[in-house]
């Protein structure tokens, strides 16, 4: 795939497509094309996803409104009650959120705090998304998730921009009251797949996430990843493999990996036949390294260290959980590796308005992409494929604890 191919994708998927939209829609269906449009069969599998239309969401201090985002999934109603500012999740902190709403410095919470805050008896809680130092007031939309919630009750939750946030605490606001109104119903979105035959019943998948956050297009996070696969896709589709080679666009990566769960749940069998996951998830810009998380047994990260040393391609190594689609294939037992070139959020931010191609280098992105598919073939013209199919302890007590079956040990 050349230079112009590559920037058309962007080109063409210029535009925030949050999971569960039409957006959405748009790009699984302009990737299906791109697929036959270079012989490859696909086709679109829905999913069902949770979606709420907010109606009206507020958030006053000292009976000052503030702007905000009240979080999607966290129900209806009208709350107040005392400000409590909480930086930290331990013991102690938590011990302070009785009757409070709660102020975190973070855009999340994951199901153990969660769990924490409703049992020390939180009245709701508050997130600060943004950067101080930037012009804008962007709030980034967020969700209170089904996974977080478990059998806990739920309470109000609202998102703030941090320049607001630092006010309420440097101004000793007392009081907080919240009211958020919205429709809440289960909607749509989509995974594409698409399939190379190989000689062997067996198979290796590739996957990539393809939606965004809702103030962001993407191109890094992770319209690389997509274009990844279908550079990958072209350079191979000709090629006589051993092993058959899936490729899986995934949507609602950015709801908690959502679109993977769905593709590994309704392909279980298929897990049976899949010997090895290749993820990616941010390549291609033009400041970063590039490294591979393995999520299987160490000799796949000796491996790939060589393969980059035989090649001239540098690249770093570990073993791990990555925060990725890659998650759900090892979770079915599935081996599982995510190439990405990491820059810091100062050169190629995500999760933002500033996640846009400009970030990149096509030049860059044909090289990252020259790497993964020579990978690729080796794995797929192997005699057997090398890699085992034993997750290491290390890796299932990583997993349990990413997918929060466990607490991490303090």
């Amino acid at each position: 795939m050349d230079l112009k191919a590559l920037k058309k994708i962007f080109d063409d998927n210029d535009f925030v497509h949050t999971s569960g939209t039409p957006e959405e829609l748009k790009v699984a269906e302009y990737l299906k094309k791109t697929c036959e449009n270079m012989g490859v069969a696909a086709e679109i599998e829905s999913f069902p996803v949770p979606m709420a239309e907010m109606l009206e969401a507020h958030v006053f201090a000292d009976g000052r409104e503030i702007p905000c985002k009240g979080f999607y999934g966290c129900g209806s109603g009208e709350t107040e009650a005392e400000l409590y500012y909480m930086p930290g999740t331990d013991k102690v902190s938590i011990a302070g959120a009785k009757d409070k709403i709660v102020l975190l410095d973070n855009q999340g919470v994951t199901p153990f705090v969660y769990q924490d805050l409703m049992k020390a008896g939180a009245a709701g809680i508050l997130f600060q998304y943004g950067n101080v130092h930037y012009d804008n007031d962007d709030i980034d939309q967020r969700d209170l998730r089904k996974k977080v919630v478990g059998d806990e009750r739920r309470v109000l939750c609202a998102m703030l921009h941090t320049r607001d946030a630092a006010e309420l605490v440097k101004n000793g606001t007392k009081r907080i009251k919240m009211i958020i109104s919205q429709n809440e119903y289960e909607g749509e979105s989509h995974n594409v797949a698409a399939f190379i035959p190989g000689r062997r019943d067996e198979y290796i998948t590739l996957s990539a996430h393809y939606d965004t956050t809702s103030l962001s297009h993407g191109a890094y996070d992770n319209l690389t990843g997509c274009a990844g696969l279908l550079g990958v896709m072209d350079s191979l589709k000709d090629r006589k493999l051993n092993y058959g080679l899936k490729f899986v666009f995934c949507g609602s990566e950015e709801r908690g990996l959502l679109g993977s769960e769905s593709y590994v749940r309704d392909h279980e069998e298929e897990m049976n036949n899949t010997v090895l996951n290749i993820n990616l998830d941010m390549i291609g810009s033009i400041l970063g390294k590039f490294f591979a998380c393995v999520t299987a047994e160490d000799r796949l990260a000796h491996y790939i260290s060589y393969m980059g040393a035989e090649v001239g391609f540098p690249i770093g190594t570990r073993t791990g959980v990555y925060s990725s689609d890659s998650t759900n294939f090892a979770d079915k037992g599935v081996p599982a590796v995510t190439f990405a070139r990491l820059a810091s959020g100062n050169a190629a931010p995500i999760h933002c308005r500033y996640d846009l191609q400009e970030v990149l280098s096509m030049e860059q992105l044909s090289k990252d992409i020259g790497f993964i598919a020579e990978f690729t073939r080796r794995m797929a013209d192997a005699a057997v494929c090398p890699v085992s199919r034993e997750m290491p302890e290390k890796i299932k007590k990583e997993l349990d604890e990413y997918l929060y079956r466990k607490r991490k040990e303090e």
